[in-house]
């Protein structure tokens, strides 16, 4: 992505271990301000997530209840940014049910899904042992996903 000229800010799984999303609660974490701030400076989000029995992973959805705190904002939650979604799972039915999840998630937050979201089935050959990514096929939809987002901010842009 940033070869198309975007900026990313990777929240991995230790920036997103957050205490439970609580809305009554005002006091948060610096890690929770970051992962705000960084959404709410954003023009497109990708959110990837394991698949853990067959849906995405309580991390994952705990850090999105996060963008509640941006339901005042304008625009507020995700409205009107570009949102990719990946699932990675050990077999195509947890991929498939975790990337559909994201996507309801997305739309629930306003945020505009991406056409193509990516299903990485970690059953199958995906990487080398050097983390790349040797799988062709999902190489090509991991990297479509990223563009779909980046175009998509460009063209919100202008």
């Amino acid at each position: 992505m940033e070869r198309s000229g975007a900026e990313t800010v990777l929240f991995g799984a230790v920036d997103l271990d957050l205490p439970m999303y609580a809305p009554e609660r005002s006091a948060r974490t610096p890690n929770a301000h970051r992962l705000i701030e960084a959404l709410r400076a954003s023009a497109g989000v990708i959110v990837a997530s394991p698949g853990y029995h067959g849906t995405l992973s309580g991390l994952v959805k705990n850090a999105l209840d996060y963008i509640e705190d941006m339901r005042e904002d304008d625009p507020p939650y995700l409205d009107g940014r570009a949102v990719g979604t990946i699932a990675c799972a050990y077999g195509w039915p947890a991929t498939i049910h975790t990337l559909a999840a994201l996507r309801s998630v997305a739309h629930a937050l306003r945020g505009w899904p991406t056409p193509m979201g990516a299903g990485v089935n970690t059953a199958e050959n995906i990487f080398g042992d050097d983390g790349t990514v040797i799988d062709d096929k999902s190489r090509f939809q991991l990297e479509l996903v990223g563009r779909q987002v980046v175009e998509f901010a460009q063209m919100r842009r202008t």
